[in-house]
């Protein structure tokens, strides 16, 4: 899955390039799920939230704020601090 470039699994137009709320959605909803939960291949991200500006560890594709609840991707081909979106501050995850 990781490093395949599509844009299969997702019905809107986002992609692994997309930014903010529309790359957390392609993500999150990424192979039908599966890529969501899955710790990042290359290791774990220190990053700063994006909302809050805590600072938290991003283990999974798809993650949230531990202080804030901000929800926060980055897209398997490219797992670097640089590249994680923050999908705003209004943004929950589904239940």
């Amino acid at each position: 899955m990781a490093g395949c470039g599509c844009n299969s699994g997702f019905g809107g137009t986002g992609g692994p390039f997309s930014k903010g709320k529309e790359l957390v959605e392609f993500v999150y909803n990424a192979h039908g799920g599966a890529v969501r939960d899955q710790p990042i291949a290359q290791g774990a991200l220190d990053i700063v939230c994006q909302g809050c500006q805590a600072s938290f560890t991003l283990e999974t594709y798809v993650g949230a704020c531990p202080e804030c609840g901000g929800v926060h991707a980055v897209a398997p081909m490219n797992p670097v601090a640089e590249n994680v979106q923050f999908a705003g501050a209004d943004f929950t995850l589904p239940q």
